[in-house]
C-alpha cells in the first residue's frame, strides 16, 4: 500500500490527475526495470489487486441482533466519490496497461454490486466498461470480409440498393409519410440526372425573378410569427389541470397530475410551451411540485426539447423570485432530474438565473452551486462559464416560457452574491479558459470603483489571483490599478499575491 500512496496523492490533488499519474507511472517502470526484472503487467496487476482488495465494513443495520454489521466492499469502494471517478478515467485511460477481464470485471462489480454509487463514478465506471468491452458481433462482421471476394462481386455489394429502398421505390407509400407527396408524385425528375431538367428549372427561377422569392419570404416570415391558437377542447383541459396544480393535496394526486401534463403536451400534438402557460405548473407548492418533476420524464432524447420545458416551467419561475433559502425538497428534485438532464439545467435552469434582470441574491447564488456542484463535471462547468462571459447571445441561448421573459436580462447583471458564486466555482477546483479570465480582468477593472469597500468583491478577485495566476502575467498592471481602487481587508493581500505574478 505505501508504494501507491504517492498515486493515490495524484488523484486526489491534481488537477490533471489522469495525465500526471500516467507519467508517475511510466516512471516507476522505469527504475523498476533498470533495477529488477519486475515488468509492467505485475506492476498493473498489482495496482488492481490492491482496488478489488476485500475490505470489511461496518454498518448500522437494525435487522440484525449486533447493532454493527461487517458488509464486504472492495478498497476501491472507501476512497472518496471525487478519488473514485478519477481512478476509474485513469484506468480508462491506460487501459492497455492492465488486463482487460480484470478491468471489465472491476467495472461491472461497481455498477452492479454498489449501493448509491457516486453519480461521476457510475459514468466513469461505464466509461471504462466501454473502453475493455470488444462486441463478438463486430469480431464477426469484420471477419465477414473476404479479401479473395471478386471485384464483380464487391461492386455489385456496394452499388446495389437496400431491401427497405427498393420495396420504398416499387410502392406508392409517402416517401416523407409527414408530407402529402408520394413516389408517384416525385415523378422520373427526381431520379434523372440531365441537363435538361437542370435548365428548365433555372428558367423558372429566373421567370419568377425577384417578386417570386420575396412571396415566398413573406410567408415563410409569416408562418414563424404566426400564432396558432389551441383548439378549445385543449384549452378546457389546460385550464381543468391549472386549478388541480393550485389545489393539490397529496403527492398521490401529483403523480397523476405529472402523467396528464406529459399526455396533453406530447401525445396531443400540441406546442408544450402554450399549454404549459395555460396549465401553470409553477405555481404548485413546493412538495407537489418536486413529485411533478420527479413524473414529468419521457425519455426523450433532445435534451432542449422536453427536460427543458419541465425545468422552466416548473422550477425556474420559482427560483427566479427566491428571497428565502429554496426548500430542501425541491432543491434535491431538481438536482436529481439535473443529473439526468445536464444540458436541459444549463439552458432552462443556469443561463437563466445567472442571467436574472434584478441581479443575483444570496439564495440563488446557493442554488445555482449546488446545481453546478452536484450535477457538472468541472470541465463542464468551465465550458459554462467561458460561453456566459465570451460567448455571445446565440451561444448563451436560454429557453424560458413567454410570461417569464420579463425577469431575465441578456447581460449579467454585477451583484455581491454573483462575486460570491464566482468564488465558489474557483474553489470547486474549475480551471477557467485564457479568454474566460481576460473577460473576468476586463470587467474587474471596470466594476471596482463601484465596488470598492465590497469584501466578497475584494474576497472574489484575491480568489482569481491565487487560481488563475498561471494565465494573469500579461494582466499585471491592469489589476494593480483595479485593486489599488478599493478598501477592504484584503486590499493589500491581493496587491502582494499580484505583485509576485
Amino acid at each position: 500500500m505505501e508504494a501507491w500512496v504517492p498515486l493515490f496523492d495524484i488523484f486526489m490533488n491534481s488537477p490533471t490527475p489522469e495525465i500526471e499519474a500516467s507519467l508517475w507511472l511510466q516512471q516507476c517502470f522505469n527504475a523498476t526495470t533498470l533495477s529488477s526484472s519486475t515488468t509492467t503487467p505485475i506492476t498493473a496487476s498489482s495496482f488492481l489487486s490492491l482496488l478489488t482488495k476485500p475490505c470489511n465494513l461496518f454498518v448500522d443495520d437494525s435487522s440484525f441482533s449486533s447493532p454493527l454489521t461487517p458488509k464486504r466492499i472492495m478498497f476501491i469502494e472507501t476512497l472518496p466519490g471525487m478519488v473514485q471517478s478519477r481512478v476509474l478515467s485513469f484506468l480508462a485511460l491506460e487501459n492497455e496497461r492492465f488486463n482487460g477481464k480484470e478491468l471489465s470485471k472491476l467495472a461491472r462489480s461497481l455498477l452492479s454490486e454498489s449501493q448509491g454509487l457516486d453519480f461521476w463514478v457510475k459514468k466513469a465506471a461505464r466509461d471504462l466498461l466501454d473502453r475493455v468491452s470488444e462486441p463478438n458481433h463486430i469480431n464477426k462482421w469484420i471477419s465477414g470480409f473476404s479479401l479473395e471476394s471478386g471485384e464483380e462481386e464487391v461492386g455489385q455489394e456496394f452499388e446495389s440498393l437496400p431491401d427497405w429502398l427498393k420495396d420504398m421505390a416499387a410502392g406508392n407509400d409517402p416517401l416523407l409519410y409527414w408530407l402529402p407527396l408520394s413516389a408517384a408524385d416525385c415523378g422520373p425528375r427526381f431520379y434523372d440526372d440531365s441537363l435538361e431538367n437542370d435548365e428548365s428549372l433555372f428558367s423558372q427561377v429566373e421567370e419568377n425573378g425577384e417578386n417570386g422569392l420575396k412571396e415566398v419570404g413573406d410567408e415563410i416570415e409569416m408562418d414563424r410569427v404566426l400564432n396558432v391558437p389551441l383548439e378549445p377542447e385543449i384549452e378546457n383541459m389546460a385550464a381543468s389541470l391549472r386549478d388541480r396544480v393550485i389545489n393539490l393535496e397529496s403527492s398521490f394526486k401529483a403523480v397523476a397530475l405529472g402523467n396528464e401534463i406529459r399526455e396533453l403536451c406530447l401525445d396531443k400534438g400540441m406546442d408544450p410551451f402554450q399549454v404549459l402557460c395555460l396549465i401553470e405548473p409553477w405555481k404548485a407548492e413546493d412538495e407537489a411540485a418536486s413529485v411533478l418533476i420527479s413524473h414529468l420524464s419521457s425519455g426523450d432524447e433532445d435534451e432542449l426539447a422536453w427536460p427543458s420545458q419541465v425545468l422552466c416551467s416548473i422550477v425556474l419561475p420559482k427560483f427566479l423570485v427566491l428571497e428565502e433559502p429554496a426548500s430542501r425538497l425541491l432543491l434535491t428534485s431538481t438536482i436529481e432530474y439535473s443529473k439526468l438532464h445536464q444540458r436541459a439545467a444549463v439552458h432552462a435552469l443556469l443561463f437563466p438565473l445567472v442571467l436574472r434582470k434584478e441581479g443575483i441574491n444570496n439564495p440563488i447564488c446557493d442554488v445555482i452551486t449546488r446545481i453546478l456542484r452536484e450535477c457538472l463535471h468541472p470541465a463542464h462547468v468551465s465550458a459554462f462559464c467561458q460561453t456566459l462571459l465570451c460567448g455571445g447571445e446565440e451561444e448563451r441561448r436560454f429557453i424560458l416560457l413567454p410570461c417569464h421573459e420579463y425577469l431575465v436580462s441578456k447581460e449579467l447583471v454585477w451583484t455581491d452574491s454573483l462575486f460570491n458564486l464566482l468564488h465558489n466555482i474557483l474553489n470547486h477546483n474549475v480551471h477557467l479558459t485564457q479568454d474566460s479570465v481576460d473577460r473576468l480582468v476586463y470587467h474587474v477593472r471596470n466594476i471596482a470603483e463601484r465596488f470598492s469597500k465590497s469584501l466578497k468583491f475584494g474576497n472574489f478577485v484575491l480568489c482569481l489571483v491565487t487560481k488563475c495566476s498561471s494565465l494573469l502575467n500579461s494582466h499585471k498592471n491592469v489589476l494593480t490599478e483595479a485593486v489599488e481602487c478599493t478598501n477592504t481587508l484584503v486590499t493589500k493581500s491581493i496587491l502582494l499575491r499580484i505583485a509576485s505574478l
